[in-house]
């Protein structure tokens, strides 16, 4: 059975593509087969992936989405692209931007991903969609095609305000468009321990959402780390730019609760 991620907060700078990037290699690594969907125009995904100008792809997201809107056929692995960690790319581009204008008057607009998605999900056991830094009719379409979705917060206070209104966003979509959504958690990332700070937005995570069967937060946190910066500047995983740092451990740990909640 294939599940779909959506990895998902409307705030930027959070680690999302990151998130998106390890956890999908770190899964490609335990033998599933995973796509990652770049859902944002910004393409950080792509870029992380090692192509670093995405406006120039032939096929991209964006194409795909059109093709579905007109209802055109496509070939089986149409705009995917294959990476040297055993993952498939499905890229994104500025492109993008504009599909959030054409969906507008699209019939059944929210749902123009998910049906994107159940063609190749036999093909896959994983799915992870990185969605854009908005609440917007991009985001929907991602929740609505999603089995579960992880949000990352970055430890300080200001993501954490705006948690709530991403949690009200998800619970809409489950009650009207998509019921089977569930949360996977609050994954806690960019986490400094050398400073009280973060210690106490963490503990103010748990105490807030911890205990809370509907959201929850992960046992694993991801630590402050530039060489995850690195590693996507590189093109490449943490796994196969640093595989003895701390991050990467992260990494592996988070794969490990992931595959744990499919039992």
């Amino acid at each position: 059975m294939c599940k779909v991620y959506a990895i998902c907060n409307q705030k930027g700078g959070c680690s999302k593509t990151s998130v998106t990037l390890n956890l999908g290699v770190g899964l490609a690594m335990e033998g599933k087969r995973v796509a990652l969907i770049d859902a944002d125009p910004q393409g950080s995904l792509t870029i992380s992936l090692g192509y670093p100008d995405p406006d120039e792809l032939p096929v991209t997201l964006a194409t795909i989405m059109t093709n579905i809107i007109e209802e055109n056929d496509m070939p089986e692995n149409y705009g995917m692209l294959h990476h040297q960690e055993g993952i498939e790319l499905i890229p994104a581009n500025m492109e993008l931007s504009g599909i959030e204008v054409s969906l507008a008057n699209t019939m059944s607009r929210e749902m123009i991903l998910k049906e994107y998605i159940e063609m190749i999900r036999d093909r896959f056991d994983y799915i992870l969609i990185d969605c854009m830094p908005s609440l917007g009719v991009m985001t929907i379409n991602a929740l609505v095609a999603a089995d579960r979705v992880l949000v990352p917060v970055q430890s300080s206070y200001l993501p954490v305000k705006g948690l709530q209104m991403l949690l009200k966003t998800i619970s809409v979509v489950k009650k009207r468009l998509n019921k089977q959504l569930e949360i996977e958690g609050i994954l806690i990332t960019m986490v400094d321990y050398r400073t009280n700070y973060a210690k106490d937005i963490t503990a103010m995570l748990w105490e807030s959402y911890g205990m809370n069967e509907e959201i929850g937060v992960l046992q694993t946190f991801i630590p402050f780390s530039v060489k995850i910066q690195e590693a996507s500047s590189e093109g490449i995983s943490i796994f196969r730019y640093a595989p003895k740092c701390k991050a990467a451990d992260s990494f592996a740990s988070l794969t490990k609760e992931v595959l744990e909640h499919e039992h």
